[in-house]
This record gives C-alpha cells, sequence and structure tokens, in this order.
C-alpha cells in the first residue's frame, strides 16, 4: 500500500508544471502555446530567458530526487517502490493532471530521478549528452544520448537489473517524447539552443 501512495505522490508532484507556473505568473502566457510549444527548461530559455530556465530546470531536477526520497520514506523495506515512485514522477511531468496533461518531455525530472538512485551511472552518460549539447547545441540530441546510453552504463556499472529495466522505460519514454526532434534532426531543421529570448 505504501508503494502504492508513493507512486501516487510522485505521480502529482511530477505533475506540478514550473515551466507552465513561471510562463502565466510572469508574463501571463501559456508557454505551450510559444517557442517550441514544451512545458520545459529548454522551451522556458526561448521564450522567458536565461534565469527563469536555470529555475525551472532546478525545480524540475528536484521534484525527481523528492520522488525518489517518497519512495525510500514510504516504503523503505521496497526496492521497486523509489524506481517506481520516480518513473511517476517524469510520467506526470509529461501529461500533467492538474494541466490536461499537456505537459514536457521528461528530461530534467529524468536527471533528478536518475541522480538519486543511481548517480555515477548517470553522470557518465550526462557527461556524453553534454559534451553533444556543447558540441552541437542540439539539446534533443544529447538528451537522447543521456537517455539511450543510461542502460549501457548501469551495466557497465554493474548496478541491479531492475534499474537496468527501468532505464530502458526511461529511454524509450524519452525517444517517444522527442519523436518530433529525431525527424527534425534527420532533416537538419532541429532548433540549436540559444541564450537570446526568442520573440514567438
Amino acid at each position: 500500500m505504501n508503494t502504492v501512495i508513493a507512486v501516487v505522490l510522485g505521480y502529482l508532484l511530477g505533475s506540478i508544471s514550473f515551466s507552465f507556473l513561471f510562463g502565466r505568473l510572469f508574463q501571463g502566457i501559456d508557454i505551450r502555446k510559444h517557442g517550441s510549444g514544451n512545458a520545459g527548461a529548454t522551451n522556458t530559455l526561448r521564450v522567458m530567458g536565461v534565469g527563469p530556465a536555470v529555475t525551472v530546470l532546478a525545480l524540475d531536477i528536484a521534484k525527481g530526487v523528492l520522488a525518489v526520497w517518497c519512495g525510500w520514506w514510504l516504503a523503505p523495506e521496497s526496492t521497486l517502490a523509489p524506481i517506481l515512485a520516480g518513473l511517476a514522477a517524469i510520467i506526470g511531468h509529461n501529461w500533467p493532471v492538474f494541466f490536461a496533461f499537456r505537459g514536457g518531455k521528461g528530461i530534467a525530472t529524468m536527471i533528478g530521478v536518475v541522480a538519486t538512485l543511481c548517480f555515477l551511472p548517470g553522470l557518465a552518460a550526462g557527461l556524453v549528452g553534454i559534451a553533444s549539447i556543447v558540441a552541437t547545441r542540439y539539446v534533443s540530441l544529447g538528451s537522447l544520448l543521456f537517455a539511450g546510453l543510461l542502460p549501457f552504463s548501469l551495466l557497465l556499472f554493474g548496478r541491479e537489473l531492475e534499474l537496468v529495466w527501468f532505464s530502458v522505460a526511461l529511454a524509450a519514454l524519452a525517444f517517444y517524447k522527442h519523436r518530433g526532434n529525431l525527424v527534425k534532426l534527420a532533416q537538419g531543421k532541429e532548433n540549436k539552443i540559444s541564450f537570446r529570448r526568442s520573440n514567438g
């Protein structure tokens, strides 16, 4: 029962869309109607600038961390509770119950979950993703490299099979949410990250 509560709390935490809230509170806009249309840190950067984007990124990461801790606190005897609560937070971010199930792509929340559950394997995969973003300025490519390499990183670090299968689910979710970006990358039409606000 405590595992179920942890999963529900994880989903509700994930459903708090800080990108949407910042857009509504500080600019009176629905950020999903501006820029790329995504309710996440990267689109917050495009539409609102560096300060709000960094804050949204930190808060989205934090809710992933908190979701995992909910699993540990509520079901300390369970190895699955923190994993499932973390997954629920990512699903909540992507399909938030509070915002008509229109959310982001879950990478920042995934970073928080992964950093809490498996820091070193996550760091190894994340460094590759960061290097890709620095080299190409494609956030989507770096995000997908992070998600796609995580299962292999966990295997190399000899982590539990539960975490490996969890990371496979995360990768599948990330690639599904980025399917439009994959098409744009293949066509050479994907937007590169910029630290200047968009007028759109």
